[in-house]
Parts: structure tokens; C-alpha cells; sequence
């Protein structure tokens, strides 16, 4: 004899189900949707006094180095078809000989429509800005060097950071933090020479020893001292486990956060977990994200506690067209939802 399947309650005109029950009225909010509430009715009250603030849209962005060894014509192909104009390259120059070359890269960037919006360093423990070896952080300051003047040579407009090696997440010693400082800082000289923007991406303590918060960030660039590095990168992922609320995260950022990337609270294309997009949205425009020069870029990598093995996985194209069609689709629609509010 086969179960019944159980009934799901009706919603109420307020969202919540009685379950059978007669209720007096909503529940009262859980505290992350105070906090929800409260970027709402801010973002409310500047649509109503400035809607010039809404006229511009967010811009997408991409992170290439998830899509694996695949050739990036194909990738910006794909992302063209989507009408994503803009692509954050994979930070590849890891020696004199190795990463995109200029002209040929230029080349097919024009011939897919498709813009550098800048370059995300990759740190792992052979390019670790807090090692204790100083052949590793000579190492680093090179590899800076190398992608530096590739965003620049490309038309990128920033170059991402990471203080540690992500995927060591036991500290090397009760250093770390200084060297990464004193590492960076050697480096950030080559970021004003060239005029790109150095931007610290917190990440979750279950990938890196050090700097896994918006706060982090902020008090790393401080200790840096140096107009090179001056800027935040956002990762939604880390930002839920790693903040209490996601929204005042990108708040507390403000105006420092130029790039953030973006996935589902599964680390999946959007629309596939859980995420709150539209209170992210809100605040994302409450902090002015939609001026030029700032970018909501997906990096869907899936779970785990070391993600950099996916850039040398061979590429399931069609997998790869439906992921980024789910996200940039799914985006939109929210986009358009709460611009209409």
C-alpha cells in the first residue's frame, strides 16, 4: 500500500501557513529578516527621494578560471550569448612563459564583444603572500608583477588579492598577518604604476588561515597602507558563513567593494539554493554598485574546502551554457523585481 503524500498547507496573504491552525497574525521575524526588513526600507526610502540613483543597472561579470582548460573564445562565446559583457580573467601569468599574451588575448576579446573587467590573482601555497619562506613571497610579488601588467595590457580595471594560500587553513605561525602586509605592500607599487585597483577578497576559514571577513579586509588594507590596494572583493559564499548578515556585509564595505562574486548558498548557479539575491541587490545599489568601474560577478565553483582544482577540469560545455544561462537569467529577474518595487 503506498503512503499518502503529505499536504503542504496553503500560504496565508502574509507568506506564512497556518498549518491547519488558527493564527492571530504573522510570526514574528527571524533576526536576519529584521535586518533584511531594515535594507528594504532604506532602499525603499533613496528609490523614493533619488530614483536617479536606479537608472543605471548592475553589470555582470564572469569568473573564467571555473570553466577549466577550456579555450576563452569558447567561454566568452558563451557568455555573449547571454549578453554578460564582461569577463574576469583568470590570473595565469604564473611565469615569463605561461598566461594569456596580450595581442592574441586582445583579439579575441574584440571579436566576442566580450571586456576584461579585471584579473582574479590565484594564491595558492606555491604564491602564498603570508609563507614563511622568502622565496615564496618573491614569488608572489612577481606573479603581481605578471598580472598586473596583464590587466592593465587587457583594459581590466582591478587585480584581486588574497592574503594567504587558499586551501592551508591551519596558520603557518602567529606571523602570518604581518608578512602579508609587508608582502602585498612590495607589490602594490607596480598596482599604482599601472592604475589598476588591488582589491582583498576575504575568504571562508574553511579555505584560508587569515582575512575572512569584510572587518579582516578592512583591517588588512589599513595595515597595507598604500593607495594600491585600497579596495574589496565580496564572495557571497564566504560572506554567508563567514558574516552575520549578508546584506550589512556589502554595507560595511561601502564604497571600497568594487567586485563582488556571486553564487547560490550551495555555491551553485543562482536560483539553485537559497540565497536572499533581492536584500543582496538592494544593498548592492544602496552602496551605489551600479556606477562604472564595479561588477556582480558569478564564480559558481560548488562545495568544497579547495575550489582551484576546477581550473584544470576538462570543461562539460553543455553544463557550463546552463549554469551561466540559469544565473544571468535568474539575476536579471530579481534585478527587475526589485527595481520595480
Amino acid at each position: 500500500m503506498e503512503e499518502a503524500t503529505p499536504s503542504i498547507p496553503a500560504l496565508t496573504p502574509d507568506g506564512y501557513g497556518t498549518g491547519g491552525a488558527e493564527v492571530e497574525g504573522p510570526m514574528k521575524p527571524q533576526r536576519f529578516e529584521v535586518k533584511s526588513q531594515r535594507i528594504r526600507a532604506e532602499f525603499l526610502r533613496r528609490k523614493a527621494e533619488s530614483p536617479q540613483r536606479l537608472e543605471r543597472r548592475l553589470e555582470l561579470s564572469w569568473s573564467n578560471w571555473g570553466f577549466g582548460i577550456e579555450e576563452l573564445a569558447d567561454s566568452l562565446r558563451r557568455l555573449g550569448k547571454v549578453g554578460i559583457g564582461f569577463v574576469e580573467l583568470h590570473g595565469n601569468r604564473y611565469g615569463p612563459d605561461l598566461g594569456y599574451r596580450a595581442e592574441e588575448t586582445r583579439r579575441v576579446l574584440a571579436g566576442e564583444g566580450v571586456r576584461a573587467a579585471g584579473v582574479c590573482g590565484i594564491f595558492s601555497p606555491d604564491c602564498d603572500p603570508s609563507s614563511n619562506r622568502g622565496l615564496v613571497r618573491q614569488r608572489v610579488i612577481d606573479y603581481m608583477r605578471r598580472n598586473v601588467d596583464m590587466a592593465a595590457e587587457l583594459g581590466g580595471s582591478y587585480f584581486l588579492l588574497i592574503p594567504g594560500a587558499v586551501g592551508r587553513t591551519q596558520k603557518i605561525d602567529d606571523c602570518e598577518f604581518e608578512r602579508a602586509v609587508l608582502t602585498l605592500r612590495a607589490g602594490a607599487e607596480f598596482l599604482v604604476e599601472r592604475g589598476i585597483r588591488g582589491a582583498v577578497e576575504p575568504v571562508r576559514a574553511a579555505e584560508v588561515s587569515l582575512c575572512h571577513t569584510v572587518d579582516d579586509a578592512l583591517a588588512l588594507i589599513a595595515a597595507i597602507d598604500h593607495p594600491g590596494i585600497q579596495h574589496v572583493n565580496g564572495d557571497t559564499y564566504h560572506m554567508l558563513a563567514e558574516e552575520p548578515h549578508l546584506g550589512e556585509a556589502v554595507l560595511k564595505a561601502g564604497e571600497r567593494m568594487i567586485n563582488l562574486h556571486i553564487s547560490d548558498s550551495n555555491r551553485c548557479a543562482l536560483g539553485d539554493g537559497s540565497l536572499d539575491l533581492d536584500t543582496l541587490i538592494m544593498a548592492l545599489y544602496l552602496i551605489g554598485f551600479n556606477r562604472e568601474g564595479c561588477f556582480v560577478t558569478p564564480e559558481p565553483l560548488g562545495p568544497g574546502g579547495d575550489p582551484y582544482p576546477a581550473m584544470y577540469g576538462k570543461p562539460d560545455q553543455a553544463a557550463l551554457d546552463l549554469m551561466v544561462q540559469k544565473t544571468a537569467t535568474y539575476f536579471r529577474e530579481r534585478e527587475e523585481e526589485v527595481r520595480s518595487l
